[in-house]
């Protein structure tokens, strides 16, 4: 059986999520709701046309808007440090925490690389045990 890609309560992604019940790469995530992905009141799921679920709240999945399932786009998920390191922290700690568990680690790599670029003083440790605390 494969894991969803959003597991446990503490998540925001919405109890009736996509994401909640299928693995990465097998839902789309939409920018809203729209008419164009018509809500199913058998299941709770919004589908594509084709019938692909989609979740229409990419802040709280983690992920952002993209036709995964639909074009087989794979899993790119970017940091964009903010400008000054003051706004680091903030900024480390809703990224972590609103990231799915499938996308943490691809997070932490990522802050790993790119801190010490954008911020050379930073202790890039520190910064993401304050953000992950």
């Amino acid at each position: 059986m494969v894991e969803a890609f959003v597991t446990g309560d503490g998540h925001r992604a919405c109890g009736i999520c996509p994401s909640r019940n299928f693995a990465w790469g097998e839902f789309d995530v939409a920018e809203r709701p729209s008419p164009e992905f018509p809500f199913d009141p058998d299941d709770g799921h919004r589908y594509t046309v084709s019938g692909v679920p989609v979740c229409v709240h990419p802040e709280k999945v983690g992920l952002p808007p993209r036709r995964y399932k639909t074009d087989g786009v794979s899993a790119v998920t970017e940091l964009v440090l903010p400008a000054d390191v003051a706004d680091l922290d903030p900024y480390l700690r809703e990224l972590m925490h609103s990231a799915a568990p499938g996308m943490l680690e691809l997070l932490i790599d990522q802050a790993i690389r790119e801190i010490p670029r954008a911020f050379p003083e930073t202790d890039v440790t520190k910064a993401l045990r304050r953000a992950l605390n």
